[in-house]
């Protein structure tokens, strides 16, 4: 492609984004969005942070300076803290698993949680627990950095942490939003220059291979600049309240849905914009766009109950290798544990390869229809048609 080529795309792509930056309804929807995570995020923070003393039990044969250790790791973390003696290790621990208690110190033995920390996590108690650990072994705070801790146990078993699965359900969100709602934005908004026959004057100057590239770059940079907008807010109010979505593994999660919000736009956007040349009625969009959608439907709605269970199936471990479903269901896998980044990478590829072929096959299509009006174009008389300018 030339570098003319590619100028007369830019320009198809600035027209774009100048009419959907414009239109109030995209800042009107930006702004609640953005109001939206920021009170998803920050209200489970401060409510956290502003709780009661938490409850201490401690065992051994000097609770006075079992109690100074546990008042002392509290005042590091500057956390209110209530630490109560108890006779024995029995006694404290169906305190703690009725809930009365949020932790238990165990002298020279363990720390014991009622739920074992999952790796990384910074919760209040998860952090409390483990500078009582640190400083049991050596009054010291520089005992927090040099020395060996006590273990920290928990009476249950821990799970994939909470927030990366949170944070997994809300990239899934977006990638859906991304991909379905913009698609949808493509499919009118062609609709709509075919029908008013605005792309007959647009088609004067330029191809419509170009037409098609530039649309859905626009509409792309339009879409991720929502994005950056609801991922800025994310990350300035989670480090404003200290949130836990800021630890551990869900910057992983994010950073790999960050790749599949890419991925996943160009496929299902570029295949939307085809289904909407070769319609000319917006009454014929949903029938026309439905075997577009379906496939991302049916993994976003899957997707939720995989999140909460924490365990996958055959099924969806299967639809993260294929194209219209990996974004969402690849992202959702390892979010709960079940691949890792080899396998996120071996999808990412499958689908970068099946997006350069929709692409191809999707550029005939958009020119093999966009100009023509009337009765809506069959698929198959679309891929057997000649071009107009032949």
């Amino acid at each position: 492609m030339s570098r003319s080529w590619w100028t007369l795309t830019g320009l198809v792509a600035r027209r774009e984004l100048r009419e959907r930056f414009g239109a109030r309804s995209f800042r009107i929807s930006t702004l609640v969005l953005v109001i939206a995570v920021a009170c998803a995020v920050g209200i489970p923070a401060l409510v956290s942070g502003s709780s009661s003393a938490q409850r201490v039990g401690v065992v051994g044969s000097d609770p006075a300076a079992l109690e100074a250790t546990v008042r002392q790791a509290a005042s590091v973390l500057n956390e209110k803290v209530q630490a109560t003696p108890f006779t024995s290790q029995a006694s404290a621990q169906a305190r703690l698993r009725a809930g009365k208690l949020d932790a238990l110190y165990v002298a020279g033995r363990v720390v014991v949680l009622e739920q074992e920390p999952a790796q990384g996590a910074s919760d209040a108690k998860a952090k409390l627990a483990g500078a009582i650990a640190q400083l049991a072994r050596n009054p010291s705070i520089r005992a927090l950095a040099t020395s060996k801790a006590l273990p920290v146990r928990g009476l249950k078993a821990a799970p994939t942490s909470l927030s990366i699965r949170l944070t997994g359900m809300a990239v899934v969100v977006l990638i859906y939003l991304l991909s379905f709602i913009y698609g949808q934005r493509i499919t009118s908004g062609v609709v709509e220059e075919k029908s008013s026959r605005v792309v007959e004057v647009l088609l004067a100057s330029v191809r419509p291979a170009q037409l098609l590239t530039g649309k859905v770059i626009g509409m792309g940079i339009t879409a991720f600049g929502q994005v950056a907008a609801l991922v800025a807010t994310f990350l300035i109010v989670a480090a404003a309240t200290g949130s836990n979505l800021l630890h551990g593994a869900a910057i992983g999660v994010v950073l790999v849905g960050a790749l599949w919000m890419v991925l996943g736009y160009a496929l299902h956007c570029t295949a939307f914009a085809a289904a909407g040349s070769l319609i000319t009625r917006e009454s014929d969009a949903a029938n026309v766009t439905f075997p577009v959608a379906l496939p991302l439907l049916f993994s976003y709605a899957l997707s939720f109950s995989i999140i909460f269970s924490g365990s996958s199936n055959g099924l969806f471990s299967v639809l993260a290798y294929i194209p219209p479903t990996a974004p969402i269901a690849s992202t959702t896998l390892y979010a709960i544990g079940s691949i890792g980044l080899g396998q996120v990478a071996i999808a990412a590829v499958i689908c970068a390869l099946t997006t350069v072929a929709t692409a191809r096959l999707a550029a005939g299509i958009y020119e093999r229809s966009i100009l023509r009006t009337g009765a809506r174009v069959r698929l198959r008389e679309a891929l057997r048609a000649e071009s107009p300018s032949s």
